[in-house]
């Protein structure tokens, strides 16, 4: 069977890549992408846009389009397995983009390209390119480039780790509570932890570190011994403050490291410290700027939030008998508040936003601002719970995206889009590619075949994310 990474004449096939096939895949592309490093950058190769595009850019795609398949399957369906084939890859995969990004003879190439050559799009980002170079280490020589790389290929291996012993840390916690322990707790999340209980042949209801068991818990629950130990245990994952056999997930020292290669990497380049390095291709100009506006943003938001403050202890003596409120009851305190002062709860207000009605109205929404239709497609996915969807305006196809809602085991916390492949007039082709999406969150899932209720924070996050 031919291996699925290296089939891009459609879309990526999740449901039939395996750990196996990462390795070879890898492997392969590097070298045709090397190959096209070599030509493009030969003395009479032209300094053209299009040729360069048409030999290396289609390389170069077609490896990050590997790699990103594995990377998003490393994101969403962790595995032994599938971590130790990336993880194999990744130094590989990290010394190629370094080396290109620093290959004086290719940034000699661009940088004798004719501007006048091109178009106000090509022109800016051949500008963004010359850029790219400088902070890539290409203007380095000898010891410093070669020091360079390595910090390179040392900060993607701490990083790497440091998201490993993030999602492992969350994954390995859990809770076991008594049914009066999850007084107040809405029914829906009782149901799902008593569900994960019993998957697991054990008594009672296990709670979790994901934010769909989380976040309820800790504003809804009536007993602080129990939002004490949830909030405890999330707020030191994978730190030097985690007890027990959760100390093994520590990251201080990968974030220590990092912290000097950046540093490192901020002298090497010629500038003051990473702050420097990292504003460079942003709008803000310098790090002082930055750092200006936050602080006046403080300025004005603090006596506000003191005047909240205020008023929530105010209520947790009065109303709730919390003398001192502890970090773990702001949450607990401020629902109480919320549902007294405005008969408001943000329990009742899910409701209102049962999954499939969210989707509806946002699509809605993108179909009139946009004059697009977006229905519900084909594709394999790495889940059964993935949907997938094309966009299309009159019967021309604009794009399509993978839609990954609920948490889970495996899967990274958080919201995130990124790309499967851009919008791109391909050069070897001259074919218009047309762009795909995953739009990822970790939502709660569905109860008893009922659909998910979201929160309204989940709706501000599915929005966000979708556009």
């Amino acid at each position: 069977m031919s291996n699925p990474l290296l089939d891009f004449s459609d879309l990526p096939a999740f449901d039939r890549i395996a750990p196996a096939d990462v390795a070879p895949a890898i492997d392969t592309l590097l070298a045709r992408a090397d190959a096209a490093l070599e030509t493009v950058t030969a003395p009479d190769f032209p300094a053209r846009w299009d040729a360069i595009a048409q030999v290396l850019d289609v390389a170069t795609e077609e490896l990050g389009r590997a790699w990103g398949a594995v990377s998003h399957l490393n994101s969403v369906a962790d595995t032994p397995e599938l971590r130790a084939a990336y993880n194999e890859a990744l130094p590989r995969v990290t010394e190629f983009w370094t080396r290109l990004g620093a290959d004086e003879r290719l940034y000699a190439k661009y940088k004798a390209i004719d501007p006048a050559a091109l178009n106000t799009e090509q022109r800016q980002a051949l500008k963004n390119a010359v850029r790219n170079f400088v902070l890539s280490g290409a203007e380095l020589t000898g010891a410093d480039k070669e020091r360079f790389a390595q910090i390179q290929e040392r900060q993607a291996e701490l990083q790497q780790k440091f998201s490993e012993n993030t999602l492992d840390a969350t994954d390995a916690f859990a809770y076991y509570a008594s049914a009066e322990e999850l007084d107040g707790v809405p029914q829906d999340v009782q149901q799902a932890a008593r569900q994960a209980a019993q998957t697991e042949g054990k008594e009672g209801y296990k709670l979790t570190l994901k934010m769909p068991c989380y976040l309820p818990v800790m504003q809804f629950a009536r007993s602080s011994t129990v939002r004490e130990a949830l909030y405890r245990a999330y707020t030191t994952r994978a730190s030097d403050q985690a007890e027990g056999d959760a100390a093994r997930f520590d990251n201080s020292a990968f974030i220590q490291e990092i912290l000097a290669l950046r540093q490192e990497e901020a002298h090497l380049l010629g500038y003051a410290n990473f702050g420097e390095v990292s504003v460079v291709p942003k709008m803000a100009q310098s790090p002082a700027e930055v750092v200006g506006f936050l602080r006046d943003l403080a300025r004005r938001a603090r006596p506000h939030a003191e005047k909240d403050v205020a008023d929530l202890r105010a209520f947790a003596a009065e109303q709730l008998g919390l003398s001192d409120p502890q970090a773990w009851d702001w949450p607990y305190v401020a629902e109480k508040l919320k549902e007294a002062r405005y008969a408001f709860s943000e329990q009742e207000l899910r409701q209102y936003f049962p999954a499939p009605t969210v989707l509806a109205g946002l699509f809605k929404i993108i179909e009139t601002l946009f004059e697009v239709a977006i229905r519900p497609d084909q594709a394999p996915v790495w889940h059964p719970a993935v949907a997938f969807y094309r966009i299309e305006r009159g019967s021309e196809l604009v794009g399509q995206f993978y839609l990954d809602q609920p948490a889970r085991t495996g899967k990274r916390g958080g919201a995130w889009m990124d790309d499967v492949r851009t919008r791109w007039l391909r050069p070897d082709t001259g074919r218009l590619q047309t762009p795909v999406a995953h739009l990822v969150c970790n939502f709660a899932s569905g109860v008893d075949g009922k659909p998910a209720l979201l929160t309204h924070d989940d709706v501000i996050t599915l929005f966000h994310e979708f556009g």
